[in-house]
C-alpha cells in the first residue's frame, strides 16, 4: 500500500451549498484511512464516490479525463471540482499509476492513436477492439508493479466472465504488495474480492460495510432467488 489517508481540508471550503459540497457525503466527510490494498467505493448514483475518486486522481497528477501523468489531452468538464480541497498522505509516495474513467475511455483511446502509442497496448488500436477487449488491453499491458490504480466503474465494458478474469489480474498485481487499487463500482462480482475494504457513500456518510451489507449483494441475491416474484412486484406497481 502507498496511499494511507485522504483528508478533507475543511478550512478551505467556502459555501457548502455549491457543488461538490452540495453532495451530502462529500460535505460531511472528514478523513478516510485506507487499510487494504484494494478499496471499493459503493453507493447510489450521485452519492459522491466518482467525485472523490476523480479528486484523488487530480492530486496524483493523473489526467482526470483518464490516463496517467504522461497522458496529456483535453476533455471538456473533466476538471476535478474537489481536488484542491483534499490532502493525500502517502508512505511511500508513488508517481506511477492510472485513472480509468469508463465514460470517457473513448477519448483516451483516441489520444493513444494520436500519439502513436498502440504498441504499448498490445499492438492494436483500442478503437479496433471491442469495448471489453480494449479494457483488457489496458489492464494487461499498462498495469504494472509499484503503482496506484484508480478505476471508475471498470465493469461497464466487462461481461461477468471478464469481471472474474479481472479479479485474477487484481489478485496477481496485489499479491506482491506493489499495487494499490481504489475502485468505484456497482458490480457485486468485483465487490467479492477477498480481503478488500468496501466504503459505502450512501446516507450522507462514508462508512465501511461488509460485502453482505451492500445493496449490490442483497438486491442481486434476492433477484436470483425470487426472480418471478421480484419481477411481478416491480412490473405490476
Amino acid at each position: 500500500m502507498f496511499l494511507k489517508r485522504i483528508t478533507l481540508l475543511r478550512e478551505n471550503i467556502g459555501s457548502t451549498t455549491v457543488y461538490p459540497f452540495s453532495i451530502p457525503t462529500i460535505r460531511n466527510f472528514h478523513q478516510i484511512n485506507l487499510t487494504s490494498r484494494v478499496t471499493f467505493f459503493v453507493g447510489e448514483n450521485g452519492s459522491g464516490k466518482s467525485t472523490l475518486l476523480e479528486a484523488i486522481a487530480d492530486k496524483c497528477e493523473f489526467n482526470t479525463a483518464g490516463g496517467g501523468r504522461n497522458n496529456t489531452y483535453d476533455l471538456n468538464s473533466s476538471e476535478s471540482a474537489l481536488g484542491e480541497y483534499i490532502r493525500l498522505s502517502w508512505m511511500p509516495k508513488v508517481s506511477k499509476g492510472f485513472f480509468l474513467r469508463a465514460e470517457s475511455f473513448y477519448n483516451f483511446a483516441s489520444h493513444i492513436d494520436e500519439v502513436g502509442a498502440q504498441e504499448a497496448y498490445g499492438g492494436r488500436s483500442l478503437h479496433h477492439q471491442s469495448h471489453g477487449e480494449s479494457f483488457f488491453s489496458l489492464f494487461t499491458n499498462r498495469f504494472k508493479g509499484r503503482a496506484i490504480y484508480l478505476l471508475d466503474e471498470p465493469e461497464a465494458a466487462l461481461s461477468p466472465q471478464r469481471q472474474l478474469s479481472f479479479l485474477k489480474i487484481i489478485h496477481d498485481l496485489t499479491l506482491s504488495g506493489d499495487c494499490q487499487f481504489i475502485i468505484a463500482t456497482h458490480s457485486p462480482i468485483l465487490l467479492g474480492f477477498p480481503n478488500s475494504t468496501i466504503l459505502s457513500f450512501d446516507n450522507g456518510t462514508i462508512r465501511e460495510v461488509q460485502y453482505e451489507e451492500t445493496d449490490h449483494y442483497q438486491i442481486t441475491k434476492y433477484y436470483l432467488e425470487n426472480r418471478e416474484k421480484f419481477m411481478k412486484q416491480i412490473l405490476d406497481d
